[in-house]
């Protein structure tokens, strides 16, 4: 969207804004949101107000919008967003996705068994799961990735226990970036909400039923 003329990276924004309410009803999706807004603040010391003036267009746009133009934004680093991005009314609810918990992993392993076309009941996919605790969904697919590799270099093909052998030599972003991660987790407390409710939480709601 930014461009290096003047004028040029508003223009584009006013193209993009256009075309999305010429076929709404849509779903705009808008990824890691804070790498393009992030300097919105020093805008005027950095590119001459470029991205701030883009910036508050896109806000206007959020508030007064009357297309059916439905808005999802994903952030790694939410932090980072100005505040005037956040409130109700520009985005109407905000949701914290923390690391996958045991039926997401066993879901996710599932997904990425088949993609490469193995049949995911020839795994111990519970056994998986309890295994990389701790891991992304992006994790999972590119340790079943080298698994794959590794298995032909050998002519045979993936086992739990090869995979398991790859897991002994990988360090999860939740263990390089363990800080980061619980800085994040603990500004989310209590102002998003949490896209996957807690173990115990579920097991309140079976109790109770």
């Amino acid at each position: 969207m930014f461009a290096g003329l003047v004028g040029q990276s508003e223009s584009n924004l006013r193209s993009v804004i256009a075309t999305v309410e010429a076929i709404a009803p849509c779903v705009l999706w808008l990824d890691e949101l804070e790498k393009g807004f992030a300097g919105s603040r020093s805008s005027g010391a950095t590119d001459g107000g470029t991205a701030s003036r883009v910036f508050g267009t896109f806000l206007s746009w959020l508030q007064d919008r009357t297309a059916p133009v439905f808005v999802v934004a994903t952030a790694n680093d939410v932090t980072q967003l100005p505040p005037e991005l956040l409130r109700k009314g520009r985005f109407d609810e905000m949701f914290w996705i923390d690391l996958p918990n045991q039926p997401e992993r066993e879901a996710i392993w599932r997904i990425q068994i088949a993609k490469f076309r193995r049949d995911p009941r020839q795994f111990d996919i519970v056994q998986l799961a309890k295994a990389t605790e701790g891991l992304t969904g992006s994790e999972i697919e590119q340790l079943f990735i080298d698994s794959l590799h590794a298995a032909f270099s050998r002519r045979e093909e993936p086992t739990d226990l090869s995979i398991a052998l790859l897991l002994n030599d990988l360090v999860p972003l939740s263990k390089l970036m363990s800080e980061q991660i619980d800085a994040l987790r603990k500004w989310a407390t209590g102002r998003a909400r949490r896209a996957t409710a807690l173990e115990s939480e579920r097991l309140e709601r079976k109790i109770a039923a």
